[in-house]
Formats: C-alpha cells, structure tokens, sequence
C-alpha cells in the first residue's frame, strides 16, 4: 500500500501538524452503494459483526424509519448533492452511456450550476472533498461531464463512474472507458484497495488543511456487486452461509467496516471526533439481480425483513440504515423509530446546525430536522415523495412497484402515473406492505393520489426532458 499513500500525498499535497481544532463542526457524510436495511449487525445482522459502525452507532442515533430519496445509485446522489428531490434535475434512474440517457429521457451529468451544500460550505470557509464514487456524470462515453471541482469540492478522488483523480481496476469495460476518457491522475488497484485508497486520501486531505474545518463526502462503493473482498477472506462465513455470493459479500463488508474503523481511529487521534458531525447512511436497498434467483436462489445482502430491494419503492430498495454522531449534541446510544425523515433533509438540517446559511434562491426539498436529531422532539413530520421509471426492474416480480410513492406520517400509498395500480399501506400495523387498504379506506386512498398526482405533474412531468 505504501506506493498507494505516495500517490496519494503527491495529489493532495504534504501531510503538515494538526494545529488546534476549529470551532465550526466539521462534517462527515459517509454514504455507502447498495447497503441494505438489513445488512449491519447493528440493524440486526447475524451472520457479520459491523463491529466499527456498531461502535460509530453507540455514540449517536439510530434511526430506523430514514429513507433514500430513490431506490438506484444516480438520482439518490443527486438528491443528496442537491437536498433536492432527483426528478427537478431529470434524473429518474442511473447514468448510463449517452444512448442509454436519451431513452430515459436524462441529462448526461448534473448541471455544474445547481446549488450543492459543498459550495456554500466553501464559501463559508471549510475545505472541501469528495472520496469514492460519484456517478453523477463521467463515464463510459461521457467525456465532457464536469469534474467534481465545478460542485464545489477543493479535491477529489472517484471511480470509474466519475472524471478527474480516481483510481481504477482495470478490470471490466466501464474501467477501462473510464480510463480513455482521462481527465484526471488514474491509480490502477484492485477493488478491495480502492476504499484503502479512499481513506488514506481523506486522511492525508484533513492533515493538508491545517486546521480548517471540513466537509467530507466519503462515499465507498465496494458492496456494490460484484464482490472482491481480500483474497481468502470470504472463508470466514463458510459457517454462516453456503452462498459463495454471500460469503464474498459479507467479507466485502467487513472490509469496509475496518477501513471505517481506521479512519475512525485517525480522527480520534487527531482529537477530531469531538467536533464533527458523522452522519452515515446508504444510497438505496440491496442488490436484485435477476441471476440471483435462477435455481431457486437468493440475491446476497439483506433488507431485513422489508418488501422489495433495489429497484423498488417497496420499503426494501428506499429504506436505508441511518446513524448521526455529534458527541454532546446528538444523543448517544440511543435509537428513534418515530421520525421519518430522508436524504433531502440534510442540507437543511446542516445548515442549522453549522450555522452556515443557505442562499435566499435555494429552496430545499426537505426540512430542518435537527430538533429531532438534537433530541428535541421524536418526530417532525413532513411528506416524502418518490418517482423511479422501473429501468430497471427488480428480479423478483413481487418487488417490481408502482412508479411513484409518496409517504405520509404512518402511511404509504404507490401508484403509476394517472392513478392505476394503487396501493395504500398502514407501515405501523403493516410494515410488510402486504395489506393493500385502497378499498377499505377510499377517502384517504383518493386523497392521497391527488396529492401524488400533483406532486408528478409539478416536479416530475416538469422537469423530464
């Protein structure tokens, strides 16, 4: 690894002391591709022992009603660049290739000139950056998307679905096109390095700083299938599961749960943890491949005990694990299953609690949530609404759902565009979503769809190009 951390320290310039601690809080979003509900031991995971995010748990919030704001890896990141719902930017599923994008009715990249939380905090002083994936334009044959610079970020380090420093595997064709694209120094490692890679450079970005508050996406992309977890690592879970999926998978997260532990470790040794504010998350429900299934399979990764997985708008492919860490403000060890809240809510709720003010122009999808993460009130309310175009589907036809989705304090109602297939949930009584009430309950199944049906014409119709 040692020629790693050189290439690293070469891009993100010398490592310096670490003066005296700023007094604005410093802010970690650590948000992890296709973690599912299910998947930490702290969510009740037997088969793998999260130990270091567990530990991150204990000295926060658990929250167990927190959703993504899309069920695919694109739209989600949008909605947490942005704190906006993805459908105002056009984006209803991932990026792909340019053919690809224009049958889905997409833009090739999210527009530089969009609002994003890095560029504020910037302005307001804090250093700035963005480590693992992006995938919010660059990749495959889109050459031109901005780099990460343009949203606000002083460095950067991605993948092969992003431009500018990253590193790669060369290992697959979306690898080595990214690789021809250029724009940006490529360092080739192996998969199950990247995040090692990914964590030496926020290490050595924050000792580059001197001092200065931050803002740090770290957003690891390793339990995204395909699995490859340090080589003869996977032989831990032979005892746990026969599936050779799983067992790749579950070493793959224990990995990632180390490499958080170092980093972790760093930050407290910096005497970091103290002031910063760590919120973790993921960007949508587990994997669902349809390969999975063949022979009487099971895709690997786990939703708990939720309906529907990626892809989905079933609790399973929204509904996401959600951890805040703010030592002497945010209350540790405790959990709260009363507040529903998503993605959006965080630049809102950050900006409340940095201090740092939005611009008067920006208007944010979601709302200040901080009452509830201070532990001021268990709940502050507020309607979700979602729209994903089933491209593409999840393998398992039970999963497949309604285009859009809208949640309302207990209640979840999905239907398709004009009103067909309605489906009208109680989540208190029916958190499995196999008690469809649209006929025992008219009046709130009706009003619920013209809410949803509004909501669709205004911000999604809109918007779609």
């Amino acid at each position: 690894m040692k020629k790693y951390l050189l290439f690293v320290l070469l891009i993100l310039g010398t490592v310096v002391a670490w003066p005296q601690q700023a007094s604005k809080p410093n802010v970690l979003v650590i948000f992890v591709d296709d973690l599912g509900y299910g998947d930490l031991s702290c969510y009740g995971n037997k088969q793998v022992q999260t130990t270091h995010i567990d530990a991150l748990a204990k000295q926060g919030t658990l929250f167990t009603q927190f959703y993504a704001n899309s069920p695919v890896c694109s739209p989600s990141r949008v909605a947490m660049m942005t704190g906006q719902y993805p459908a105002r930017h056009g984006f209803s599923t991932y990026l792909a290739g340019r053919e690809k994008n224009k049958e889905n009715k997409m833009p090739d990249f999210l527009p530089a000139s969009v609002f994003t939380l890095a560029k504020t905090l910037q302005a307001a002083g804090y250093a700035t950056g963005h480590f693992g994936k992006w995938h919010l334009g660059g990749g495959r044959d889109v050459g031109d998307a901005p780099l990460p610079a343009e949203y606000g970020f002083d460095k950067s380090f991605t993948s092969f679905e992003g431009l500018g420093d990253r590193t790669l595997t060369f290992a697959d064709n979306l690898n080595k096109q990214s690789a021809a694209l250029g724009r940006g120094n490529i360092i080739k490692a192996p998969q199950h390095q990247q995040t090692t890679i990914y964590v030496d450079s926020i290490m050595s970005f924050i000792d580059s700083r001197k001092g200065e508050p931050f803002f740090i996406n770290f957003f690891p992309n390793d339990v995204h299938d395909p699995y490859n977890p340090p080589e003869g690592t996977e032989k831990a879970f032979a005892s746990v599961s026969d599936d050779p999926a799983q067992q790749k998978f579950l070493a793959t997260l224990k990995n990632l749960d180390n490499e958080i532990g170092r980093l972790l470790a760093f930050m407290k040794e910096k005497d970091l943890l103290k002031n910063t504010i760590i919120l973790f998350t993921s960007d949508n429900g587990p994997t669902d491949w349809p390969y999975y299934y063949k022979n009487g399979g099971t895709p690997p990764c786990s939703q708990g005990s939720l309906r529907g997985r990626k892809w989905s708008l079933y609790e399973g492919g929204i509904r996401v694990p959600f951890i805040a860490v703010w030592p002497d403000h945010i209350p540790a060890g405790k959990t709260n299953d009363k507040a529903v809240m998503s993605v959006v809510d965080f630049i809102p709720t950050l900006s409340s609690l940095t201090g740092v003010k939005m611009p008067a122009a920006y208007q944010s999808d979601g709302i200040d949530e901080s009452a509830v993460w201070l532990d001021k009130t268990n709940n502050h309310p507020h309607d979700l609404f979602w729209y994903y175009n089933n491209q593409p589907v999840p393998g398992k036809k039970e999963y497949i759902s309604p285009l859009l989705a809208m949640r309302s304090g207990n209640w979840k109602f999905l239907m398709d565009p004009g009103g067909a297939n309605r489906q009208l949930y109680n989540l208190q009584s029916d958190p499995l979503e196999s008690n469809n009430l649209v006929t025992k309950d008219p009046d709130r199944a009706k009003k619920m769809a013209t809410q949803l049906q509004e909501w669709y014409d205004a911000i999604v119709k809109k918007n779609m190009r």
